[in-house]
């Protein structure tokens, strides 16, 4: 038996599959217990350092630089868009003057490395640590949404820009109503995917003094008194980023899916024509 694609898989393949997958799950559980049998041997599950994260302070403390991360995601993500479409606009302007210099912004933030900037504003712009972490986040994933909107607009078939031309409409109403509501559907990914890249991109504050989520986790992982429980801290700040994550991707896949359902037309019942009337081409209704 065969398939448009591939042959199927007799008896003996199905047996060597199975074989493979029994293999590979015994490496990976014999992976995961050489792990823990080493966390377990270097005291990493002592009460010593995971007492900590019963007192009410160091949850406050968490909860704390969890918010202020979440703060500067959500101000970095909305700047970081409204930059990129203003960069985008300008890339696909007709004015060369315009085109050539949001090019040359795009690819200037682009080329940067994103701790450079959040560096330059802070230390030579004397600005607060927030204000420097979220700029620098908003230049660097501003830009590189900027190529992602311009590429999705050029996406879409060139038809449908000259149709909507044909039919009167002008510039910025080919844009907002024709190529962008298309061309959605197939930024959302690469939009989703920068979004987590400044989501994760947040622990770079505690580089500049900013109380995020990260910085938090180190004042609790660098304190002598609880036996630096690093490894507590990983295990409590590395799912919540992951979830985070994740929520965002569960986001995206649910715009998407909602975007692919097309509305349902429904007929409408006409009435029968009255008597005498006439159809297209003069011809009288039959009965």
């Amino acid at each position: 038996m065969t398939t448009a694609l591939y042959d199927v898989p007799g008896p003996r393949t199905r047996q060597r599959h199975r074989l493979y997958g029994l293999v590979s799950t015994v490496l990976i559980l014999a992976l995961l217990g050489w792990i823990l049998y080493l966390l377990f041997a270097t005291g990493q599950f002592t009460a010593a350092k995971w007492t900590p994260f019963t007192y009410k302070g160091i949850q406050e403390l968490l909860l704390r630089g969890l918010g202020n991360t979440l703060k500067a995601f959500a101000l970095a993500a909305v700047l970081s868009l409204a930059l990129g479409g203003v960069l985008a606009t300008g890339r696909l302007s007709v004015h060369r003057i315009v085109r050539w210099l949001c090019t040359l912004l795009v690819e200037f933030f682009r080329a940067m490395p994103v701790l450079v900037m959040i560096f330059f504003i802070y230390v030579a712009l004397k600005a607060e640590p927030l204000v420097a972490l979220v700029s620098g986040l908003t230049l660097y994933n501003g830009s590189v949404l900027a190529e992602v909107f311009r590429s999705g607009v050029h996406s879409v078939d060139r038809g449908q820009r000259e149709a909507a031309y044909a039919l009167g409409m002008h510039k910025t109403q080919v844009m907002t109503q024709v190529l962008v509501p298309q061309a959605v559907r197939a930024m959302l990914p690469a939009i989703i995917s920068q979004l987590v890249v400044a989501l994760k991109d947040t622990s770079l504050g505690y580089l500049i003094t900013y109380e995020e989520f990260l910085h938090a986790g180190k004042l609790i992982a660098s304190n002598l008194d609880y036996d630096l429980p690093f490894i507590p801290v990983v295990m409590i700040i590395s799912p919540i980023y992951i979830g985070m994550c994740m929520l965002l991707s569960w986001l995206a896949h649910w715009v998407s899916r909602r975007q692919r359902r097309n509305p349902k037309v429904e007929a409408t019942e006409v009435a029968a024509p009255e008597p005498g009337t006439l159809l297209p081409g003069g011809r009288r209704p039959r009965g």
